[in-house]
């Protein structure tokens, strides 16, 4: 992948106001506590790292539970040598296999299992409801909409900024949402 190239925008004096500082350390805050606890409840109730459920996951939101290596890198947003060093070992646990790719022999699918279906079939209510909890209980259902579209947005922004390319379309995993 090569490397978008740099903005040329001229950031402001600060880089940052008080109140944006205010904002990432709370983001920051939250960030880095939730992936721990939802990484300890993956790894407590079904053995899965969280790294591991999002390369599941991710798959399983694919035609055939197959992707190739670099999109699915782009779509959880891991370097491929990242991506490549954990599927090896995802490999040898049987929760996905390596494959040639059916859209370019020259590129190589990663491809769910079913051990690694049902492993994510059996992480993900524990999952949904630890984000329930920790994520969603404490949040003035009023905020939901603005708080999606400022996630939106920034996403947006990441992307447009970013050097990885844009992620293919994410989809919602059956079971979870009435009338999956």
């Amino acid at each position: 992948m090569s490397p978008k190239p740099k903005s040329r925008r001229v950031l402001p004096e600060p880089p940052l106001t008080e109140e944006q500082q205010e904002t990432w350390l709370a983001y920051m805050r939250v960030k880095l506590r939730l992936n721990y606890e939802m990484n300890r409840q993956l790894q407590t109730d079904s053995g899965l790292s969280l790294a591991d459920y999002d390369v599941l996951n991710a798959l399983a939101d694919c035609p055939g539970g197959r992707m190739q290596v670099g999109v699915l890198a782009a779509r959880i947003a891991w370097e491929r040598s990242r991506l490549s060093h954990h599927l090896q070992r995802m490999t040898a646990r049987g929760l996905v296999e390596r494959s040639p790719s059916e859209q370019d022999g020259r590129a190589t699918d990663a491809v769910l299992t079913a051990a690694g279906r049902a492993e994510l079939d059996a992480a993900t209510p524990g999952h949904a409801a630890l984000v329930a909890r920790m994520f969603f209980a404490g949040l003035d259902p009023a905020l939901l909409p603005a708080l999606r579209t400022a996630l939106e947005q920034v996403h947006e922004q990441v992307l447009a900024e970013g050097t990885l390319p844009r992620p293919v379309s994410q989809h919602r995993l059956p079971g979870l949402y009435p009338g999956s």
